[in-house]
């Protein structure tokens, strides 16, 4: 039987990363995500959904999303699918979960202290100016050469 479990998730923190270790050493963040789906109905009217997921991330990747991210903060989330089960002691009735395991994170929006995240500014590489085409000599075509730049 075939089977394929991975989510890909784009939103923003609902709350501030909640970072813990096990007694191994091993690092968990987690956090909520809300994602939001905009649609024009048949009325011509928008409509917004949101969705509401619970993510748990492990290890170096926890600590640096404990470190840098804050409520609010756009993030994008690659993982799979996890149930969790348990019986709620104060009922005694089986309860379930379906939550988000990350496999990988990438941190979205401006790198600038601004906004809600106060974490600091992180100094971006200068690029070098790339030219896209080759200069002439003199109005001249310019000269042919084997390193062709790409």
């Amino acid at each position: 039987m075939a089977s394929f479990n991975k989510v890909i998730l784009v939103g923003n923190l609902t709350r501030d990363p909640e970072l813990r270790y096990t007694p191994k050493g091993t690092a968990i963040a987690k956090i909520g995500l809300a994602v939001n789906r905009v649609w024009t109905n048949e009325a011509g009217e928008k409509k917004e959904e949101v969705t509401f997921v619970d993510v748990d991330i492990f290890g170096r990747t926890a600590e640096n999303v404990g470190q840098y991210m804050r409520k609010g903060r756009p993030i994008l989330i690659e993982g799979r699918l996890k149930l969790d089960q348990w019986d709620d002691k104060q009922t005694g009735q089986k309860r379930s979960r379906l939550g988000v395991v990350a496999e990988t994170v990438q941190f979205l929006g401006s790198q600038t202290g601004g906004g809600e995240s106060g974490a600091p500014a992180a100094p971006r590489p200068a690029r070098p100016a790339v030219s896209s085409a080759p200069e002439a000599i003199d109005g001249d075509v310019p000269p042919e050469s084997d390193d062709v730049p790409f």
